[in-house]
């Protein structure tokens, strides 16, 4: 599908010059900045790709280069909380929108919360995926364990930021994306080259690791959507629990898998699609009949959510592959699913891999 980016420019209440990026027409979603952008590498980047192509047919879907980062100001003073919230504000103040849903992915979650509880009468509906109310150094009671952690993982971002360090690669990237191919984490590389310097990804990280959204997110009084994947290792499945337990009313979605922002042939992401499609259209899930799976088919469904091969799930389960080929089949029969991602999908939506 051939998709028509605009760029355009705006600036912060500080002075820091901010790029957008639009696409599509109809009503607007905005997607609140994080720290790996670059609007002019959109549309080659496996994610943002996956969702411009999800988003641009059907709404104005509006991104936005962070301060630091991209197209966007390189050289800047203040990498915070606050300055975030200001530079989503100078964007949707420049496009002089009035009302509109927020999505905010990863630390764009937090930016996100904190916006819609500083402006309840212009975010319509929220929605966040694998994003944390209080993170490293900004959680009650942490421990000087925890802060270690933080503290190598910003030594070694400063160390192996953009180059291909084993160090770097096996601890970073791998809680990343540990599901990734050898191309997808070059590619991870690549990106992180573009988008911003070791210096400002360091800071970033800890800026990031100092947020804490706990009292604004009591605030929020838009209808939540709160996604998270179970085996995230960069932001923990529990983090996203309780950062939908803090919002009034946030409904709370477990997703398969283990990569922290996942690809578009994972299950993972078959299960955002459908469930920011029924969210945005402000439709009452239809009603699932829900079907019989016998408990082989359900232990090889749940192994196919974590991103299994069929000779892994053999292995693991003592039969031979082509008997989990024919369990998964049956599956996908009794669930009417023409692939295993939509199987996974149907399984999780009636209550089957819930455990």
């Amino acid at each position: 599908m051939s998709v028509q980016q605009e760029i355009r420019f705006c600036t912060s209440s500080d002075g820091v010059g901010l790029a957008m990026a639009l696409y599509g027409s109809g009503p607007v979603l905005v997607k609140a900045a994080t720290w790996l952008t670059h609007v002019e590498l959109d549309l080659g980047s496996a994610l943002d790709r996956a969702l411009i192509d999800e988003f641009a047919p059907r709404l104005r879907y509006v991104t936005y280069d962070s301060r630091g980062c991209g197209l966007s100001q390189r050289h800047v003073e203040e990498v915070a909380l606050e300055a975030w919230v200001s530079d989503l504000e100078a964007v949707v103040d420049a496009l002089g929108l009035e009302t509109f849903p927020l999505l905010g992915i990863s630390q764009g979650a937090g930016i996100a919360v904190a916006y819609a509880a500083r402006h309840p009468e212009r975010v319509s509906r929220l929605i966040l995926l694998n994003g944390f109310a209080t993170s490293y150094f900004s959680g009650r009671n942490t421990d000087a364990k925890v802060v270690e952690e933080a503290e190598t993982l910003l030594k070694l971002v400063e160390l192996g930021w953009g180059s291909a360090q084993p160090a770097f690669r096996q601890v970073f990237v791998s809680k990343f994306m540990p599901d990734a191919t050898t191309e997808q984490r070059w590619a991870f590389d690549q990106l992180q080259k573009a988008t911003a310097s070791p210096a400002m990804a360091v800071r970033y990280l800890r800026a990031m690791f100092s947020v804490n959204v706990r009292d604004q997110a009591a605030l929020v009084r838009c209808p939540t959507l709160v996604m998270h994947v179970k085996g995230d290792q960069m932001i923990f499945f529990d983090q996203g629990r309780r950062l939908a337990a803090l919002i009034p009313g946030a409904q709370f979605v477990p997703l398969p898998g283990n990569n922290h922002l996942p690809f578009d042939h994972e299950p993972a992401w078959t299960v955002f699609v459908q469930q920011v499609r029924a969210f945005l259209g402000g439709d009452e899930k239809p009603a699932i009949a829900k079907v019989a799976l016998t408990p082989r088919q359900l232990d090889v469904l749940r192994r196919v959510a974590q991103g299994r091969t069929d000779k892994e799930i053999a292995r693991e389960l003592a039969l031979s592959p082509r008997t989990v080929e024919m369990h998964v089949a049956a599956a996908m029969r009794a669930l009417s699913a023409k692939t295993r991602a939509e199987a996974v999908h149907g399984a999780f939506a009636q209550g089957h891999l819930e455990s």
